[in-house]
């Protein structure tokens, strides 16, 4: 597994994993990740951007991605998914998550890593549009590594 620097996410929100989440082998079946980092983005975003207003503003995946190290089922303790923003570009920005739970002595296990790339949009011509100069100013705000 790739060297994850779990300091680096400052936005953590609890997962609800639900029974209807699990497949036959009893663990989250894999496309309930995507639905995880759709429910931390609706989230994160106005938590990053105290000016986002999701009925403003808008965007697209361009692109997502999600690497599974090790199942996670209802009985894990406190879940959790991780959001950052890793890069910011010029009409498109990228967002990396975390899927993680505590082992019984308390100690972090990440579950699964992702990644997707927005891409904002002007909804009334359904084309791509320049990040605005406040979200990039708030993002970068928001997440001090991207300065």
């Amino acid at each position: 597994m790739q060297n994850i620097e779990l300091q680096d996410f400052k936005y953590s929100l609890p997962l609800n994993i639900r029974w209807n989440d699990l497949d036959p082998l009893n663990h989250v079946n894999n496309v309930y990740y995507f639905e995880y980092f759709q429910i931390g983005r609706g989230y994160y975003m106005p938590t990053a951007s105290k000016q986002w207003d999701w009925t403003k503003n808008m965007f697209v995946i361009a692109h997502i991605e999600c690497d599974y190290f090790k199942e996670i089922k209802i009985t894990a303790i406190k879940p959790s998914i991780k959001i950052r923003t890793s890069s910011i570009g010029f009409k498109s920005f990228e967002i990396e998550y975390l899927i993680t739970s505590l082992d019984k002595d308390g100690n972090e296990i990440i579950h699964a890593k992702g990644k997707s790339i927005q891409v904002l949009i002007d909804t009334t011509k359904g084309k791509s549009i320049e990040i605005p100069d406040w979200l990039r100013a708030d993002l970068i705000t928001y997440e001090p590594t991207l300065g």
